[in-house]
């Protein structure tokens, strides 16, 4: 049975997390999405404890049950060079124009590295 009851958060999968390398499908269903990022979240563990860890991330996953932020989602054991971090904190270093300026810059980049896992092939 497929998971998604509206088409409306179909075309979110689809659109902004199934992962695509090259044009092609790498994620051919939301399983293999929980799958590829509970094999990430999982890597940084000790080596013995890895397996252990991403089969209890899948299930924390699995059937919407925990659902990470998007960037997790779409980033996580990609290819893509993105942050996976949702939140950010950008300070203005200097109250001035050109400081307001810089901070504005600063932020933009950082938005950027998000913006890269949508683009499609």
């Amino acid at each position: 049975m497929w998971p998604f009851t509206q088409a409306i958060a179909m075309n979110i999968w689809e659109n902004k997390y199934r992962y695509q390398n090259d044009g092609r499908l790498i994620d051919q269903t939301i399983d293999d999405t929980w799958k590829r990022v509970a094999k990430a979240v999982a890597s940084v563990e000790k080596k013995d404890a890895r397996k252990q860890w991403e089969k209890l991330f899948y299930q924390s996953l699995q059937d919407f049950r925990f659902l990470p932020g998007g960037r997790i989602l779409a980033g996580a054991g990609t290819t893509h060079h993105v942050t996976l971090l949702n939140c950010f904190v950008v300070p203005i270093n200097e109250d001035s124009i050109p400081g307001i300026f810089e901070a504005i810059k600063n932020g933009a980049l950082t938005l950027q590295q998000g913006e890269s896992k949508c683009k499609r092939n």
